[in-house]
Protein backbone atom coordinates (compact mmCIF):
# COMPACT_ATOMS: atom_id res chain seq x y z
CA UNK A 1 0.00 0.00 0.00
CA UNK A 2 1.42 3.37 -1.04
CA UNK A 3 2.10 5.84 1.74
CA UNK A 4 1.67 9.58 1.43
CA UNK A 5 4.61 11.54 2.78
CA UNK A 6 3.47 14.08 5.36
CA UNK A 7 5.11 17.22 6.65
CA UNK A 8 4.38 20.02 9.06
CA UNK A 9 3.10 22.95 6.98
CA UNK A 10 4.86 26.27 7.14
CA UNK A 11 2.60 29.18 8.23
CA UNK A 12 3.31 31.04 4.96
CA UNK A 13 2.07 28.06 2.99
CA UNK A 14 -1.16 27.95 4.98
CA UNK A 15 -1.91 31.60 4.26
CA UNK A 16 -1.10 31.02 0.59
CA UNK A 17 -3.71 28.28 0.42
CA UNK A 18 -6.37 30.11 2.40
CA UNK A 19 -7.71 33.33 0.91
CA UNK A 20 -10.19 35.13 3.12
CA UNK A 21 -12.95 36.93 1.27
CA UNK A 22 -13.39 40.58 2.19
CA UNK A 23 -16.84 41.33 3.60
CA UNK A 24 -19.16 43.23 1.25
CA UNK A 25 -20.50 46.18 3.22
CA UNK A 26 -23.03 46.98 0.49
CA UNK A 27 -25.85 44.71 1.66
CA UNK A 28 -27.89 45.02 -1.54
CA UNK A 29 -24.90 44.13 -3.69
CA UNK A 30 -24.02 41.25 -1.39
CA UNK A 31 -27.46 39.62 -1.54
CA UNK A 32 -27.78 40.09 -5.30
CA UNK A 33 -24.32 38.65 -5.92
CA UNK A 34 -25.40 35.43 -4.22
CA UNK A 35 -28.27 34.98 -6.69
CA UNK A 36 -27.35 32.58 -9.48
CA UNK A 37 -30.85 31.92 -10.86
CA UNK A 38 -34.23 33.61 -11.15
CA UNK A 39 -35.46 31.26 -8.43
CA UNK A 40 -32.73 32.66 -6.16
CA UNK A 41 -34.06 36.17 -6.83
CA UNK A 42 -37.58 34.93 -6.13
CA UNK A 43 -36.50 33.68 -2.70
CA UNK A 44 -34.88 37.02 -1.88
CA UNK A 45 -37.98 38.84 -3.09
CA UNK A 46 -40.22 36.71 -0.88
CA UNK A 47 -38.13 37.53 2.19
CA UNK A 48 -38.17 41.26 1.52
CA UNK A 49 -41.74 41.86 0.35
CA UNK A 50 -45.04 41.74 2.25
CA UNK A 51 -47.00 38.62 1.36
CA UNK A 52 -49.88 40.42 -0.34
CA UNK A 53 -47.59 42.26 -2.76
CA UNK A 54 -45.40 39.21 -3.33
CA UNK A 55 -48.36 36.93 -3.96
CA UNK A 56 -49.82 39.40 -6.47
CA UNK A 57 -46.69 38.84 -8.54
CA UNK A 58 -46.11 35.19 -7.75
CA UNK A 59 -49.68 33.97 -8.10
CA UNK A 60 -52.02 33.22 -10.98
CA UNK A 61 -55.71 32.51 -11.55
CA UNK A 62 -57.83 29.88 -9.82
CA UNK A 63 -55.71 26.74 -9.20
CA UNK A 64 -52.73 28.23 -11.08
CA UNK A 65 -52.78 25.33 -13.55
CA UNK A 66 -51.98 27.49 -16.59
CA UNK A 67 -48.90 29.00 -14.97
CA UNK A 68 -47.58 25.66 -13.76
CA UNK A 69 -48.20 23.96 -17.11
CA UNK A 70 -46.33 26.74 -18.90
CA UNK A 71 -43.31 26.27 -16.66
CA UNK A 72 -43.51 22.49 -16.94
CA UNK A 73 -43.55 22.74 -20.74
CA UNK A 74 -40.10 24.31 -20.68
CA UNK A 75 -38.85 21.71 -18.20
CA UNK A 76 -40.03 19.01 -20.61
CA UNK A 77 -37.70 20.21 -23.39
CA UNK A 78 -34.84 18.03 -24.52
CA UNK A 79 -31.99 19.81 -26.31
CA UNK A 80 -29.96 18.35 -29.19
CA UNK A 81 -26.53 20.01 -29.46
CA UNK A 82 -24.34 20.02 -32.52
CA UNK A 83 -20.58 19.40 -32.25
CA UNK A 84 -17.26 20.89 -33.34
CA UNK A 85 -18.54 24.38 -34.12
CA UNK A 86 -16.56 27.44 -33.09
CA UNK A 87 -18.68 29.21 -30.46
CA UNK A 88 -15.98 31.37 -28.93
CA UNK A 89 -18.31 34.29 -29.57
CA UNK A 90 -22.08 34.11 -29.86
CA UNK A 91 -24.36 36.86 -31.10
CA UNK A 92 -27.57 37.22 -29.08
CA UNK A 93 -28.86 40.27 -30.94
CA UNK A 94 -32.02 40.18 -33.01
CA UNK A 95 -34.78 42.33 -34.51
CA UNK A 96 -38.34 42.46 -33.27
CA UNK A 97 -41.28 44.63 -34.30
CA UNK A 98 -39.11 46.66 -36.65
CA UNK A 99 -36.28 47.46 -34.25
CA UNK A 100 -33.16 45.99 -32.64
CA UNK A 101 -32.65 44.20 -29.33
CA UNK A 102 -29.30 43.16 -27.87
CA UNK A 103 -30.93 40.05 -26.37
CA UNK A 104 -33.86 37.88 -27.48
CA UNK A 105 -36.07 38.99 -24.60
CA UNK A 106 -37.65 42.16 -23.33
CA UNK A 107 -39.53 43.32 -20.24
CA UNK A 108 -43.26 42.64 -20.39
CA UNK A 109 -45.92 45.08 -19.16
CA UNK A 110 -46.87 44.61 -15.50
CA UNK A 111 -49.51 46.43 -13.48
CA UNK A 112 -49.25 48.07 -10.05
CA UNK A 113 -45.46 47.70 -10.27
CA UNK A 114 -44.46 50.25 -7.63
CA UNK A 115 -46.37 48.20 -5.08
CA UNK A 116 -43.78 45.48 -5.57
CA UNK A 117 -40.89 47.88 -4.98
CA UNK A 118 -41.06 51.65 -5.09
CA UNK A 119 -38.60 52.13 -7.97
CA UNK A 120 -41.16 50.33 -10.12
CA UNK A 121 -41.20 50.93 -13.86
CA UNK A 122 -38.40 53.47 -13.65
CA UNK A 123 -36.07 50.67 -12.56
CA UNK A 124 -37.31 48.38 -15.33
CA UNK A 125 -37.07 50.98 -18.08
CA UNK A 126 -33.64 52.19 -17.00
CA UNK A 127 -32.18 48.68 -16.69
CA UNK A 128 -33.70 47.66 -20.03
CA UNK A 129 -32.26 50.71 -21.75
CA UNK A 130 -28.77 50.02 -20.40
CA UNK A 131 -29.02 46.39 -21.56
CA UNK A 132 -30.28 47.36 -25.01
CA UNK A 133 -33.60 45.50 -24.74
CA UNK A 134 -37.21 46.73 -25.07
CA UNK A 135 -39.31 47.81 -22.11
CA UNK A 136 -43.12 47.80 -22.19
CA UNK A 137 -45.24 49.97 -19.90
CA UNK A 138 -48.69 48.74 -18.84
CA UNK A 139 -51.88 50.78 -18.96
CA UNK A 140 -52.08 49.89 -15.27
CA UNK A 141 -48.48 50.87 -14.64
CA UNK A 142 -47.65 53.12 -11.72
CA UNK A 143 -45.31 55.44 -13.62
CA UNK A 144 -46.37 57.88 -16.30
CA UNK A 145 -45.58 57.45 -19.97
CA UNK A 146 -43.47 60.59 -19.88
CA UNK A 147 -41.45 59.51 -16.84
CA UNK A 148 -40.68 56.14 -18.43
CA UNK A 149 -39.42 57.97 -21.50
CA UNK A 150 -37.20 60.12 -19.28
CA UNK A 151 -35.81 57.00 -17.57
CA UNK A 152 -35.09 55.32 -20.91
CA UNK A 153 -34.59 58.23 -23.31
CA UNK A 154 -32.60 56.40 -25.99
CA UNK A 155 -33.91 52.85 -25.63
CA UNK A 156 -36.95 51.13 -27.07
CA UNK A 157 -40.14 51.86 -25.15
CA UNK A 158 -43.43 50.11 -25.87
CA UNK A 159 -46.92 50.63 -24.47
CA UNK A 160 -49.51 48.01 -23.56
CA UNK A 161 -53.10 49.13 -24.05
CA UNK A 162 -56.32 47.96 -22.44
CA UNK A 163 -59.37 49.24 -24.28
CA UNK A 164 -61.46 50.63 -21.47
CA UNK A 165 -65.12 51.38 -20.99
CA UNK A 166 -64.33 55.06 -21.37
CA UNK A 167 -62.78 54.89 -24.82
CA UNK A 168 -61.46 58.45 -24.65
CA UNK A 169 -59.10 57.39 -21.84
CA UNK A 170 -57.59 54.65 -24.02
CA UNK A 171 -57.33 56.96 -27.03
CA UNK A 172 -55.63 59.61 -24.91
CA UNK A 173 -53.04 57.08 -23.69
CA UNK A 174 -52.32 56.05 -27.27
CA UNK A 175 -51.74 59.65 -28.27
CA UNK A 176 -49.47 60.29 -25.28
CA UNK A 177 -47.39 57.18 -26.01
CA UNK A 178 -46.99 58.24 -29.65
CA UNK A 179 -46.02 61.77 -28.66
CA UNK A 180 -43.40 60.40 -26.21
CA UNK A 181 -41.78 58.37 -29.00
CA UNK A 182 -42.87 54.87 -27.96
CA UNK A 183 -42.38 52.68 -31.02
CA UNK A 184 -44.78 49.75 -30.47
CA UNK A 185 -48.30 49.36 -29.08
CA UNK A 186 -49.47 46.10 -27.50
CA UNK A 187 -53.24 45.81 -28.00
CA UNK A 188 -54.23 43.35 -25.27
CA UNK A 189 -57.13 40.99 -25.96
CA UNK A 190 -57.17 38.40 -23.16
CA UNK A 191 -58.66 40.53 -20.39
CA UNK A 192 -62.35 41.27 -20.97
CA UNK A 193 -62.75 40.77 -17.21
CA UNK A 194 -60.31 40.04 -14.40
CA UNK A 195 -59.28 36.45 -13.76
CA UNK A 196 -59.94 34.86 -10.37
CA UNK A 197 -56.77 35.85 -8.52
CA UNK A 198 -57.47 33.79 -5.41
CA UNK A 199 -54.25 34.64 -3.59
CA UNK A 200 -55.17 38.32 -3.81
CA UNK A 201 -58.65 37.67 -2.43
CA UNK A 202 -57.31 35.58 0.44
CA UNK A 203 -54.74 38.25 1.27
CA UNK A 204 -57.31 41.04 1.03
CA UNK A 205 -54.93 42.73 -1.42
CA UNK A 206 -56.21 46.16 -2.37
CA UNK A 207 -55.05 49.47 -3.80
CA UNK A 208 -54.02 51.24 -1.62
CA UNK A 209 -53.01 48.48 0.85
CA UNK A 210 -55.51 48.09 3.68
CA UNK A 211 -53.99 47.82 7.13
CA UNK A 212 -55.08 44.90 9.31
CA UNK A 213 -53.57 42.96 12.19
CA UNK A 214 -52.25 40.42 9.68
CA UNK A 215 -50.72 43.21 7.61
CA UNK A 216 -48.95 44.62 10.66
CA UNK A 217 -47.59 41.22 11.71
CA UNK A 218 -46.38 40.57 8.17
CA UNK A 219 -44.74 44.00 8.03
CA UNK A 220 -42.69 43.67 11.23
CA UNK A 221 -39.81 41.75 9.60
CA UNK A 222 -39.95 43.98 6.48
CA UNK A 223 -39.76 47.56 7.76
CA UNK A 224 -37.74 48.71 4.74
CA UNK A 225 -40.66 48.01 2.36
CA UNK A 226 -43.06 50.10 4.41
CA UNK A 227 -40.50 52.87 4.85
CA UNK A 228 -40.04 53.03 1.08
CA UNK A 229 -43.79 52.95 0.56
CA UNK A 230 -44.65 55.84 2.89
CA UNK A 231 -41.65 58.06 2.01
CA UNK A 232 -42.02 57.97 -1.78
CA UNK A 233 -44.67 59.62 -3.99
CA UNK A 234 -48.22 58.31 -3.71
CA UNK A 235 -49.15 55.62 -6.19
CA UNK A 236 -50.74 57.00 -9.33
CA UNK A 237 -52.07 55.25 -12.40
CA UNK A 238 -52.16 56.38 -15.99
CA UNK A 239 -55.75 55.26 -16.50
CA UNK A 240 -57.55 54.98 -13.16
CA UNK A 241 -59.35 57.89 -11.56
CA UNK A 242 -59.93 55.95 -8.35
CA UNK A 243 -57.59 53.56 -6.56
CA UNK A 244 -59.93 52.18 -3.92
CA UNK A 245 -60.75 48.47 -4.00
CA UNK A 246 -59.32 45.08 -4.68
CA UNK A 247 -57.23 44.50 -7.79
CA UNK A 248 -60.05 42.47 -9.35
CA UNK A 249 -62.56 45.25 -8.68
CA UNK A 250 -60.24 47.84 -10.21
CA UNK A 251 -59.68 45.71 -13.30
CA UNK A 252 -63.37 45.00 -13.79
CA UNK A 253 -64.17 48.69 -13.41
CA UNK A 254 -61.63 49.60 -16.07
CA UNK A 255 -61.88 46.73 -18.58
CA UNK A 256 -64.60 46.49 -21.21
CA UNK A 257 -65.91 43.00 -22.07
CA UNK A 258 -67.53 44.36 -25.23
CA UNK A 259 -64.30 45.09 -27.18
CA UNK A 260 -64.31 43.78 -30.76
CA UNK A 261 -62.23 43.84 -33.93
CA UNK A 262 -63.64 47.29 -34.70
CA UNK A 263 -61.77 48.60 -31.67
CA UNK A 264 -58.55 47.22 -33.11
CA UNK A 265 -59.26 49.06 -36.35
CA UNK A 266 -59.90 52.29 -34.46
CA UNK A 267 -56.61 52.04 -32.57
CA UNK A 268 -54.78 51.25 -35.80
CA UNK A 269 -56.11 54.48 -37.30
CA UNK A 270 -54.63 56.65 -34.53
CA UNK A 271 -51.39 54.76 -33.75
CA UNK A 272 -48.42 55.63 -36.02
CA UNK A 273 -46.02 52.89 -34.87
CA UNK A 274 -45.96 49.10 -34.89
CA UNK A 275 -49.20 47.46 -33.75
CA UNK A 276 -48.95 44.13 -31.92
CA UNK A 277 -51.82 42.07 -30.52
CA UNK A 278 -51.05 40.51 -27.14
CA UNK A 279 -52.91 37.55 -25.69
CA UNK A 280 -53.48 35.45 -28.82
CA UNK A 281 -54.18 31.81 -27.93
CA UNK A 282 -55.09 29.92 -31.10
CA UNK A 283 -54.11 29.49 -34.73
CA UNK A 284 -57.34 30.78 -36.29
CA UNK A 285 -57.14 34.13 -34.50
CA UNK A 286 -53.49 34.39 -35.52
CA UNK A 287 -54.47 33.94 -39.19
CA UNK A 288 -57.25 36.50 -38.92
CA UNK A 289 -54.88 39.05 -37.40
CA UNK A 290 -52.32 38.39 -40.13
CA UNK A 291 -55.02 39.09 -42.72
CA UNK A 292 -55.82 42.35 -40.93
CA UNK A 293 -52.20 43.45 -41.32
CA UNK A 294 -51.01 43.79 -37.74
CA UNK A 295 -47.25 43.88 -37.32
CA UNK A 296 -46.97 41.14 -34.74
CA UNK A 297 -48.67 38.96 -32.17
CA UNK A 298 -47.68 37.79 -28.71
CA UNK A 299 -48.80 34.28 -27.82
CA UNK A 300 -49.70 34.65 -24.18
CA UNK A 301 -52.18 33.48 -21.57
CA UNK A 302 -51.36 36.51 -19.42
CA UNK A 303 -48.94 34.56 -17.28
CA UNK A 304 -51.75 32.20 -16.26
CA UNK A 305 -53.49 35.10 -14.55
CA UNK A 306 -56.71 35.13 -16.60
CA UNK A 307 -58.29 31.89 -17.86
CA UNK A 308 -56.95 28.92 -15.96
CA UNK A 309 -56.31 25.81 -18.10
CA UNK A 310 -55.65 28.09 -21.10
CA UNK A 311 -53.30 26.85 -23.85
CA UNK A 312 -49.58 26.83 -23.10
CA UNK A 313 -48.05 29.54 -25.34
CA UNK A 314 -44.85 27.54 -25.88
CA UNK A 315 -46.92 24.68 -27.30
CA UNK A 316 -48.69 27.05 -29.71
CA UNK A 317 -45.55 28.53 -31.23
CA UNK A 318 -44.67 25.95 -33.94
CA UNK A 319 -48.10 25.78 -35.57
CA UNK A 320 -48.75 29.51 -35.36
CA UNK A 321 -45.34 30.31 -36.87
CA UNK A 322 -45.97 27.77 -39.61
CA UNK A 323 -49.24 29.52 -40.51
CA UNK A 324 -48.38 33.22 -40.11
CA UNK A 325 -44.66 33.52 -39.41
CA UNK A 326 -43.94 34.89 -42.88
CA UNK A 327 -46.53 37.64 -42.46
CA UNK A 328 -45.82 38.98 -38.98
CA UNK A 329 -43.51 38.69 -35.98
CA UNK A 330 -44.54 35.99 -33.51
CA UNK A 331 -43.36 36.52 -29.92
CA UNK A 332 -44.40 34.75 -26.72
CA UNK A 333 -44.43 35.06 -22.95
CA UNK A 334 -45.54 33.02 -19.89
CA UNK A 335 -43.49 30.54 -17.91
CA UNK A 336 -40.00 31.84 -18.69
CA UNK A 337 -37.71 31.41 -15.68
CA UNK A 338 -34.38 30.49 -17.32
CA UNK A 339 -32.34 31.51 -20.35
CA UNK A 340 -32.71 27.98 -21.68
CA UNK A 341 -36.49 28.58 -21.81
CA UNK A 342 -35.82 31.55 -24.09
CA UNK A 343 -33.52 29.52 -26.34
CA UNK A 344 -36.11 26.73 -26.56
CA UNK A 345 -38.82 29.23 -27.56
CA UNK A 346 -36.60 30.64 -30.30
CA UNK A 347 -35.72 27.16 -31.53
CA UNK A 348 -39.36 26.19 -32.05
CA UNK A 349 -40.00 29.36 -34.02
CA UNK A 350 -40.69 32.34 -31.75
CA UNK A 351 -38.94 35.49 -32.88
CA UNK A 352 -38.77 37.00 -29.39
CA UNK A 353 -39.84 36.51 -25.78
CA UNK A 354 -40.99 38.70 -22.91
CA UNK A 355 -40.43 38.25 -19.17
CA UNK A 356 -42.81 39.41 -16.44
CA UNK A 357 -42.43 37.63 -13.12
CA UNK A 358 -38.68 37.14 -13.59
CA UNK A 359 -38.30 40.92 -13.90
CA UNK A 360 -40.47 41.59 -10.86
CA UNK A 361 -38.57 39.10 -8.70
CA UNK A 362 -35.42 41.06 -9.46
CA UNK A 363 -37.18 44.36 -8.76
CA UNK A 364 -38.41 43.15 -5.36
CA UNK A 365 -34.97 41.73 -4.55
CA UNK A 366 -33.08 44.95 -5.20
CA UNK A 367 -34.72 47.70 -7.25
CA UNK A 368 -32.96 48.65 -10.47
CA UNK A 369 -29.88 46.67 -9.46
CA UNK A 370 -32.12 43.64 -9.03
CA UNK A 371 -33.66 44.11 -12.48
CA UNK A 372 -30.16 44.39 -13.92
CA UNK A 373 -29.32 41.14 -12.11
CA UNK A 374 -32.33 39.43 -13.72
CA UNK A 375 -31.15 40.54 -17.15
CA UNK A 376 -27.59 39.47 -16.37
CA UNK A 377 -28.67 36.00 -15.20
CA UNK A 378 -30.90 35.37 -18.20
CA UNK A 379 -28.41 36.74 -20.72
CA UNK A 380 -25.62 34.55 -19.34
CA UNK A 381 -27.92 31.53 -19.46
CA UNK A 382 -28.92 32.31 -23.06
CA UNK A 383 -25.30 32.64 -24.14
CA UNK A 384 -24.19 29.51 -22.32
CA UNK A 385 -27.08 27.47 -23.74
CA UNK A 386 -26.28 28.67 -27.26
CA UNK A 387 -22.62 27.76 -26.78
CA UNK A 388 -23.48 24.31 -25.47
CA UNK A 389 -25.84 23.80 -28.41
CA UNK A 390 -22.93 25.08 -30.52
CA UNK A 391 -24.77 27.78 -32.43
CA UNK A 392 -23.31 31.24 -32.99
CA UNK A 393 -26.44 33.27 -33.76
CA UNK A 394 -30.12 33.35 -32.93
CA UNK A 395 -30.98 32.63 -36.57
CA UNK A 396 -29.16 29.28 -36.42
CA UNK A 397 -31.57 27.96 -33.79
CA UNK A 398 -34.21 25.62 -35.19
CA UNK A 399 -36.53 22.69 -34.45
CA UNK A 400 -33.59 20.32 -34.86
CA UNK A 401 -32.26 21.60 -31.54
CA UNK A 402 -35.27 20.71 -29.37
CA UNK A 403 -37.74 17.94 -28.65
CA UNK A 404 -40.86 18.62 -26.62
CA UNK A 405 -41.27 15.59 -24.39
CA UNK A 406 -44.91 14.55 -24.13
CA UNK A 407 -46.64 14.95 -20.79
CA UNK A 408 -50.11 16.13 -21.79
CA UNK A 409 -51.39 14.60 -25.04
CA UNK A 410 -54.32 16.59 -26.50
CA UNK A 411 -57.50 14.68 -27.23
CA UNK A 412 -59.94 15.81 -29.92
CA UNK A 413 -63.10 16.16 -27.85
CA UNK A 414 -65.16 17.41 -30.81
CA UNK A 415 -64.27 14.32 -32.84
CA UNK A 416 -65.04 12.06 -29.87
CA UNK A 417 -68.45 13.67 -29.54
CA UNK A 418 -69.21 13.06 -33.23
CA UNK A 419 -68.20 9.41 -32.88
CA UNK A 420 -70.45 9.04 -29.83
CA UNK A 421 -73.35 10.26 -31.96
CA UNK A 422 -72.43 7.83 -34.74
CA UNK A 423 -71.24 10.61 -37.04
CA UNK A 424 -68.04 9.91 -38.97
Amino acid sequence: MAKVRRQVPHPDEIFELLKFKKPDLNLKHARLEKAQTIEDLRKIAKRRTPSAAFDYTDGAADDEISMNRARQAFKDVEFHPSILNDVTNVDTSCEIFGGPSALPFGIAPTGFTRLMQTEGELAGASAAGKAGIPFCLSTLGTTSIEDVKAANPHGRNMFQLYVMRQREISYGLVERAAKAGFDTLFFTVDTPVAGARLRDKRNGFSIPPQISLGTVLNAIPRPWWWWDFITTPTLSFASLNSTGGTVGELLNAAMDPSIQFSDLEEIRSIWPGKLVVKGVQNVEDSKKLADLGVDGIILSNHGGRQLDRAPVPFHLVPEVVREVGKDLDVAMDTGIMHGADIVAALAVGAKFTFIGRAYLYGLMAGGEAGVAKTIEILSEQVRRTMQLLQVETIDELGPQHVTQLTRLAPRNLAKDARLDRGVV
